[in-house]
Formats: structure tokens, sequence, C-alpha cells
């Protein structure tokens, strides 16, 4: 796309990702080999992470330098690859934090943070109101 139009598209597609409240966000555990596509990523989100990744939800990793994330989710008809990759700096992510787990889920929030190279766990939030449905799931 040429002009501005296309130019204000690309800049926002960086930018926007809307998740329905529904959608899980689970980071593998551990630095993953970001080598791999989609059957490699399936695979690796069925026997490491425990999850399935038919079941729309959003699945997230991270190299072990910490300078890509790919994220795998299935929607309408396939799967949907989103990698980035980080030309100067590392993503800010604990992973001496799931040291136990394979996983980690996230939020939406924590996501698009993650994504824009912001520490989430020095991010310094306000309340806000959650429906109590929500609160418990």
């Amino acid at each position: 796309m040429g002009g501005a139009f296309g130019a204000s598209v690309v800049r926002w597609a960086a930018v926007l990702i809307l998740l329905p409240s529904a959608v899980r966000v689970y980071v593998a555990a551990e630095a993953t080999n970001l080598r791999q596509s989609f059957e490699g990523l399936q695979n690796t989100v069925r026997c490491v992470v425990g999850k399935d990744p038919l079941s729309g939800h959003v699945f997230a990793f991270i190299n072990r330098r910490r300078t890509q994330v790919k994220l795998l989710a299935w929607t309408r008809g396939g799967f949907t690859i989103v990698h980035k990759r980080l030309e100067r700096g590392i993503f800010a992510f604990d992973f001496a934090a799931a040291a136990s787990a394979h996983s980690v889920q996230i939020g939406a929030d924590d996501l698009a943070m993650l994504l824009e190279g912001v520490d989430a766990s020095t991010a310094k939030r306000s309340s806000r109101w959650q429906p109590e449905a929500l609160k418990s799931g």
C-alpha cells in the first residue's frame, strides 16, 4: 500500500492486538528454538506446554537470547504465526519465575508489554474493576 494511509495501517498493526477475554496467553517457560515453524511449534505446545494448540489460545515462545518472540494461534481455517525480532535490546520476561511450570499464563496487557519491551514485573498498574465471573477464571 502506498501513501500515508498505508503507512498508518502498518504502524497500527504493530501496536494493536485485540484478544477476547476468553482467550488465554501462555508463554513457554523455557527458551525455545525459534527456527521451528507451524508443525514444530504445535508439537511444543502439545508436548512441552501441555496444552491443545487448536484451543484458540495464544502461545508465545522466546528464544534463548531473548531477542525474538513467536506467537502461535489457531484462527479460523489455520494457524497464524507472529514473529518479532529486536534489532537492539532484549524482551523482558523472567524465565526463573516459572522454574517448576512448563508455561506461564499472562494477560493480553502483559503480552502487549512484552512485545513492546516493558518489564511487566516492575510496571505500576492502577486498579481496575472486573466482573466477578472473570475474577475466578
